[in-house]
């Protein structure tokens, strides 16, 4: 009986020390430690959706990872982000057409470069066509009960936020 159990007790230690590709909290680069995020660059006619996104990438990467925000002469690394698309589109209607229900969609181009080497560490679209829509921000929102385009773009950024972050934590 005492063999059998050390014998199971020798097995997980093995697996223990082995390892089996797990890791706890997040991946990280082991020589970034700073990221600088500038303003998000916009060609479209929203107002302050570009700072909206900015301040929720910030305010994601204070709170989620062990990166520290910097400034751009300062930074390990720079994460620039663009906003591609911005697209409302209806999706329900009352008897007189006014729309009830609407749905507002963020597409943006986000690229992750080290400063130091001018090497680009991670580049994503988080596109808005319809195949790719469940990478893009989609927020629904109703006029009629209360909700308001501001509301649904500080959710579509706040989710958008953190989606651009999970890049910044992504295995390496």
């Amino acid at each position: 009986m005492f063999r059998k159990n050390l014998n199971w007790m020798l097995v997980f230690s093995v697996v223990t020390i082995a390892g089996c590709g797990y890791t706890l909290g997040t991946q990280t680069l082991h020589d970034v430690r700073t990221v600088h995020v500038p303003v998000f660059q916009s060609d479209s006619h929203r107002r302050n959706l570009d700072y909206l996104l900015t301040e929720a990438v910030q305010r994601e990467i204070r709170t989620r990872t062990s990166y520290r925000l910097e400034d751009a002469e300062t930074a390990d690394t720079i994460l620039k982000g663009r906003i591609v698309e911005i697209r409302k589109s209806v999706l329900s209607e009352n008897s007189y057409d006014d729309p009830r229900e609407l749905q507002l969609m963020l597409g943006t181009e986000v690229t992750w470069i080290d400063r130091r080497s001018g090497q680009i560490l991670h580049q994503q679209t988080f596109s808005v066509s319809p195949q790719l829509s469940q990478q893009a921000s989609n927020v629904s929102f109703a006029p009629e009960v209360g909700h308001s385009l501001a509301t649904a773009q500080q959710e579509a950024a706040q989710r958008l936020a953190s989606r651009i972050v999970d890049v910044l934590e992504a295995p390496w």
